[in-house]
């Protein structure tokens, strides 16, 4: 790759990136948090920015398509990471929203609109409880599903489980002709670059 097509790339990509990485900042405008709980942070914004982009971007139509029988759907892999959201803060204490039930969650809405939104406010959910938790907070000891962790093990859960079902969310807008929001954006920059660079 000579070195124009390189800078184009890197640019299209950082244009594209900074604002997934960028929209985790907490309210008001304060500097986001230091240490681990701001990597935690930074990373799990990108994840929701880009599974709430392709939450938009499938059609209704295909939000209870399967690749087979037996697997989550993309709108039960919404559901199922906001459940995750709501529901693994609860092993430290954390208070889920009003009648919500770890079990049926996952499966209790299935209009676009009204998933969009549960995703959302359980990335809110969540990251609050991250952002309100103390150093002294992520050192108390956890057992999730039969394994023991901390508080900060458990929130490390949290950001790998999203990244894991935004990879699943990406093949199946794939394997249903959606491009992801920000390849798109960026392939659309790259093109614009290389046309801007040939003039």
């Amino acid at each position: 790759m000579n070195r124009t097509m390189r800078f184009l790339a890197v640019a299209a990509l950082l244009a594209t990136a900074a604002p997934a990485l960028a929209h985790d900042g907490e309210a008001g405008g304060a500097a986001p948090a230091a240490g681990v709980k701001g990597d935690l942070l930074m990373w799990i914004g990108d994840a929701e920015g880009k599974l709430i982009e392709l939450a938009e971007a499938m059609p209704e139509g295909k939000y209870s398509w399967t690749p087979d029988k037996g697997v989550r759907s993309p709108g039960e892999v919404f559901m199922h990471v906001a459940a995750a959201n709501y529901g693994i803060p609860t092993f430290w204490g954390v208070a889920p929203p009003a009648g919500y039930d770890f079990n049926t969650y996952e499966k209790s809405l299935t209009k676009k609109a009204d998933i969009q939104k549960a995703l959302k406010d359980s990335f809110v959910h969540m990251k609050a409880a991250l952002s309100a938790a103390s150093d002294e907070d992520f050192e108390k000891p956890v057992e999730l599903f039969g394994m023991k962790t901390t508080v900060r093990g458990a929130y490390m859960l949290l950001l790998a489980h999203a990244h894991e079902h935004l990879g699943q969310s990406i093949a199946y807008a794939r394997m249903n002709k959606v491009a992801p929001p920000w390849t798109a954006r960026q392939q659309a920059e790259a093109a614009k670059m290389k046309e801007k660079g040939g003039k």
